[in-house]
């Protein structure tokens, strides 16, 4: 067992064994209904409080038979585009803090193995099977909820991320140089789902330009007090988008199990990537 998969099996123990349970907060306006008061973070359908730490160990693998790579990036000196079969499996820790009602920070952390075969027509020396494991994206966000939603306004945040270079001599696996990127979003909710859109630019240092970041449209549906679902459409760059689904489980006061499944809706996108974890708050 993961040292993150043993850390899961601990949070869970703790709050099975009766975690101090929450104040009855007041009624909540209806446009909360589904996500309660806290700050989106980028955690699908997750949202922070001011004073509230979320710990979010979780495991996701990815599937990819059309894996478009060039053999150069790897040092066998071909710069041509070849689609090869790509498979991983990587152990996350994610954490978030509210640090008011409307600043919060968070961090994730990866470790990932990954593999990929090469396609039949590509001539170089590369190996057959190239493989890589080791610390995977280490990533840092700030956000700052700028407006609060009201009955004739949607709530607008914005967050900065940086993404910490770990991997200056990998190929496959983890960020060789400074990543960083500046989004905006809006939230609305109503009596049929809440949903967020979001939209951001990036810089790598390594290519020195500005490109379209990730861009999403989500929805949030609370079914009852235990349940909520998630839907996603979401992008990276232009030729990679996804779908994503999900679903939450809040089988305790401070804990819920998240199950979340992702299809690539376009070629470049992963083909098909599932993801299970339990969210814990403190």
């Amino acid at each position: 067992m993961g040292a993150v998969a043993r850390l899961a099996v601990t949070l869970a123990l703790v709050a099975a064994l009766g975690l101090p349970r929450a104040a009855r907060a007041q009624e909540s306006p209806s446009h909360l209904a589904d996500r309660g008061p806290g700050i989106p973070m980028s955690i699908f359908g997750t949202y922070v409080r001011p004073g509230e730490l979320l710990v979010y160990p979780f495991v996701e693998w990815y599937v990819d038979s059309n894996f478009e790579y060039k053999p150069s990036e790897f040092g066998f000196g071909l710069d041509l585009d070849y689609r090869g079969k790509y498979r991983a499996s990587e152990q996350l820790l994610y954490l978030a803090y509210g640090v008011s009602d409307r600043l919060a920070v968070e961090m994730e952390g990866a470790i990932i193995q990954a593999h990929l075969d090469k396609s039949p027509i590509d001539p170089t020396a590369m190996p057959a099977r190239f493989e890589e494991s080791g610390v995977g994206d280490v990533e840092g966000q700030i956000r700052w909820r700028w407006m609060e939603e009201a009955a004739r306004r949607p709530e607008g945040f914005a967050y900065f991320e940086t993404v910490f270079p770990l991997q200056k001599n990998r190929h496959l696996i983890g960020t060789q140089d400074w990543e960083f990127a500046l989004g905006a979003g809006l939230v609305r909710g109503h009596r049929w789902g809440t949903v967020t859109v979001r939209a951001a630019v990036e810089y790598a240092r390594e290519e020195g330009k500005l490109d379209v970041g990730e861009y999403a449209v989500e929805y949030l549906k609370r079914l009852s007090p235990k349940w909520r679902v998630v839907g996603i459409v979401e992008g990276s760059q232009l030729d990679e988008v996804e779908l994503i689904t999900e679903g939450q489980w809040h089988f305790g006061q401070r804990a819920w199990l998240k199950l979340n499944t992702s299809f690539g809706l376009t070629e470049n996108a992963t083909g098909f990537a599932p993801e299970v974890g339990v969210m814990f708050s403190f």
